[in-house]
Order: C-alpha cells, then sequence, then structure tokens
C-alpha cells in the first residue's frame, strides 16, 4: 500500500499536476484568443457596415460642405443672403467683412519642435509633430481667424432696410438655412450664427421704416482638409502613419 501511495503521489506531482497546470494555461490563451476573435469579428463586421453606408454618408458630407465650405464663397454668401431678405420683404443694402484684428496673415510656425539632448545620457530626442495654429490660420482666406472648436470663422455685417417685422423673417430665414432632426441635417445654405443685431430709423424714408445691422458668423472647413478631408466618392482618404517621438542613443 505505502509503495502504491508513493507511486499515485508521483504520479501526481511529476505527472497529472504539470498537465493540469498546462491544460489551464492553455485555457487562458484559449480565453483571450476567442476574446481577440470576436473583437475582430466586430471589426470586420462595422467596417463592412460602414462600406454599405459610404455613399450616403459622402452625400451627406458634400450637403455639409455646402453649409461650411472649404474657402469664404462670398458670391454664394451674398446669393444665399439676398434670397433671404428678398423672401421676406427686406432692402439688402451692404455686406462688410468686420476685421477682428486677428486675421489669417500670421507667419508659420515651425510645426515639428527641434530636437533635444538630454545631458546626463546624451541621448538626442525628436519629439512628435504638433499642432501649429498660426501655421493653420495662415492658409485661411484673408479675413478668416480660427476658432475654438477648430473651424474657421469669418465675421460679417449685413446692412437691410425694412420693417421690424421683416427683420424678424430674415433671422427665422437665416435660423432655417440649416437644421437638424431625426438624427439628420437639413442643408439649404451656409451655416451662420447671428451675434447681434441694432435697428434705427430709416434715414431715406424715415421711421416706421429701419435700417437693420446684423452681426453673423460664417465658418469655413480646416485649411488642408477641404469638405471631404481627402474622401472620394468611391473611398475614402488614405490613412498615413502619425509620427512618434524617437530617442537616438548617444555613440
Amino acid at each position: 500500500m505505502l509503495v502504491a501511495v508513493v507511486a499515485l503521489g508521483a504520479f501526481w506531482f511529476l505527472g497529472l499536476s504539470p498537465k493540469r497546470d498546462e491544460s489551464a494555461k492553455l485555457a487562458t490563451e484559449v480565453q483571450g484568443l476567442q476574446q481577440e476573435v470576436d473583437q475582430l469579428r466586430s471589426t470586420v463586421a462595422a467596417a463592412d457596415q460602414a462600406k454599405r453606408n459610404f455613399a450616403d454618408d459622402y452625400a451627406q458630407l458634400v450637403t455639409l460642405g455646402k453649409a461650411v465650405p472649404a474657402d469664404d464663397d462670398t458670391a454664394s454668401l451674398l446669393v444665399q443672403v439676398n434670397r433671404v431678405a428678398g423672401r421676406t420683404g427686406l432692402e439688402f443694402r451692404d455686406i462688410e467683412l468686420i476685421d477682428t484684428g486677428a486675421s489669417a496673415g500670421a507667419a508659420p510656425v515651425p510645426t515639428t519642435p527641434p530636437p533635444t539632448t538630454d545631458p546626463a545620457t546624451g541621448a538626442t530626442t525628436t519629439a512628435s509633430p504638433v499642432p501649429a495654429t498660426e501655421a493653420a490660420a495662415a492658409l485661411l482666406p484673408l479675413g478668416a481667424t480660427v476658432g475654438t472648436a477648430g473651424l474657421a470663422v469669418m465675421p460679417y455685417k449685413l446692412v437691410f432696410a425694412g420693417s421690424f417685422f421683416d427683420v424678424i423673417k430674415f433671422v427665422e430665414g437665416i435660423d432655417s438655412m440649416v437644421k437638424t432632426g431625426d438624427g439628420q441635417v437639413m442643408v439649404d445654405g451656409r451655416l451662420m450664427t447671428i451675434d447681434g443685431f441694432s435697428l434705427t430709423s430709416d434715414p431715406r424714408t424715415g421711421f416706421p421704416d429701419l435700417t437693420a445691422s446684423v452681426s453673423v458668423n460664417t465658418y469655413v472647413t480646416p485649411p488642408g482638409q477641404g469638405v471631404t478631408a481627402g474622401a472620394t466618392p468611391t473611398a475614402p482618404a488614405p490613412v498615413t502613419a502619425t509620427p512618434t517621438a524617437t530617442t537616438t542613443p548617444a555613440p
């Protein structure tokens, strides 16, 4: 019996136990691989869905480009504002680009900081490129500034003549050019925000006719991206690798 117990113990510790440990390790690896496979399947399914929706998404992006074009597009802005004014009964008299004192004429700045050397080890480190707001602003249309959301802002002052109720209708018309609802964006012109307005008696015809001065902001897509950011009707823009920080050891 003692010999049998010793043999059984030796079989357990030398034969069966390592196999059980190996089996548990393999089970853990299989579980990890299964999770990786599930994640890859989810990624493939999302990619297939994105591929099926690409044409519609691209069309929606082009539509949004009508609201936020790649340049100032002043000609179409004039047409749209004049159209809204005509529908509301206002006389469109003047448009002026407001100088905010921070126009897009700043000189470009380096987008990559110079290499730095660690005095202790002598290793040279090259940092990753950083966003260059001034360099981006230099590519914007004259008079535009970079806004907080990364979109370029172009402020205008619009002058009209008409009645008080005509001005109210005009504000409603400007607001209705870009609307959202049911997860969709309906675009019928430029995206504009009204910062303020002033009303004075019309010097030509007198009260109750008014002269309305309306301050609005229009928007431009980030420079270098364009409306579609490099995408085409058949495929998205190619993906380029982002440079990362590298360290060069000292000799």
